[in-house]
């Protein structure tokens, strides 16, 4: 049964974008009863079967407090695991992926949701959030921004890799990582900076030389106001939605994190982790698990200029040329900024572009990346504490 919360204009005739793919609804699609595969139902089926990811109760208390529970503060992390849970779903199932109807489910779906289960033993647990974003100030009971929680996935995926690497030689986490910031503390100066010598580096350090690219998850965390977001950001931010490469958007109403994962005329709709379940235990084996509780058949929506200015946007490449596509995307929308973009991209670090600190991060010839060691980047693509930022 489906359910939509907000105001009537949820699923109107107009389109709406959605992860990348476009669904065209017809008005009289709205109003009918048919069961066939309309611009509408095809909707609902894609909605439906991104992983939803909640407030849970009951699960064992997070390292030496006393909370066995997220509820009232845990939004930003479950909405952080929703995205790149898709991240993943797209890395190992593709875009086209749509949950089954009937068991068994394939391994690589349950071996996702194990991974966010809600206990040290699973790699990217609440838990081991939090733990990975010490130095960010994650703690049990408190709330965390877009840009913590960001740095907090950089720790984490980093420990995870280097973990698994010493067992046995291989990586948990798929891909390569970036976190785009535009200064050391990414609350503020210039809009961040994809370098894409940066990209390059990270993958072929995620590949241990062995190849030239790998996938890799980008996260942008951006502040686009101040007590408010600037409309002239809205245009910007709808049109992230239409990239292949697009995993939506972490964000909400001030201090309430959402999930944001398509968009249509001015609203924003999403996925809500507010909703109280309790634990569930899914084994990495077991293909029979009842898994109706990473699902969410509610389509709620949001005024796009009611967001918070602080926010974080996804965005996952599989190859090279998908990298390459979402960069000349992420071109053209620079070019439609009038001189405010949400992040511009740049083929490597110029000195005519005063990025500060340039005896550090250029060395003495300024000839970019080939003067970097390749052991200073952080894996966000920074050297030492420092990030690249034009003034």
């Amino acid at each position: 049964m489906w359910r939509f919360l907000g105001t009537s204009k949820v699923l109107t005739s107009s389109d709406v974008w959605f992860l990348g793919k476009c669904y065209k609804l017809l008005s009289e699609e709205l109003s009918s009863d048919s069961d066939s595969k309309s611009g509408h139902a095809a909707f609902l089926e894609d909605f439906s079967s991104r992983i939803w990811i909640t407030y849970r109760k009951g699960f064992d208390a997070i390292s030496d407090s006393k909370y066995t529970s997220d509820v009232n503060w845990g939004c930003m992390v479950r909405s952080s695991q929703m995205l790149v849970a898709q991240a993943l779903i797209f890395h190992h199932l593709g875009r086209s992926w749509r949950k089954p109807s009937q068991k068994p489910y394939s391994p690589e779906y349950i071996g996702i949701l194990h991974m966010f289960g809600d206990s040290e033993a699973c790699a990217f647990s609440i838990h081991n959030l939090l733990q990975a974003g010490k130095s960010y100030g994650l703690a049990a009971g408190s709330w965390v921004g877009p840009y913590a929680m960001c740095r907090a996935w950089q720790t984490l995926v980093r420990t995870n890799r280097e973990q698994h690497e010493v067992v046995d030689g291989n990586g948990s986490f798929p891909m390569a990582l970036y976190v785009v910031s535009g200064d050391e503390d990414g609350e503020r100066g210039g809009a961040p900076v994809v370098c894409i010598d940066v990209a390059a580096q990270l993958c072929c350090d995620f590949n241990k030389g062995q190849s030239a690219w790998s996938p890799i998850l980008l996260l942008v965390p951006l502040v686009l106001g101040l007590d408010k977001l600037n409309p002239r950001y809205i245009p910007l931010l709808k049109e992230t939605f239409t990239f292949p490469q697009s995993l939506g958007i972490l964000g909400g109403k001030p201090g309430t994190s959402t999930y944001i994962a398509g968009v249509q005329d001015d609203r924003a709709l999403y996925l809500d982790p507010h909703e109280v379940q309790l634990v569930v235990d899914i084994a990495a084996d077991n293909l029979e698990a009842d898994t109706s509780s990473y699902h969410c058949s509610t389509v709620r929506d949001l005024a796009l200029d009611l967001i918070d200015p602080s926010l974080a946007i996804g965005f996952y490449c599989h190859d090279k040329d998908d990298f390459d596509d979402f960069c000349s995307r992420a071109s053209e929308l620079v070019d439609k900024a009038n001189g405010a973009p949400l992040f511009t991209v740049v083929q490597s670090v110029q000195p005519s572009k005063q990025m500060y600190n340039q005896d550090d991060v250029l060395g003495s010839s300024g000839d970019g990346m080939d003067n970097i060691n390749v052991e200073d980047l952080d894996g966000s693509g920074e050297t030492g504490e420092e990030e690249w930022q034009i003034l």
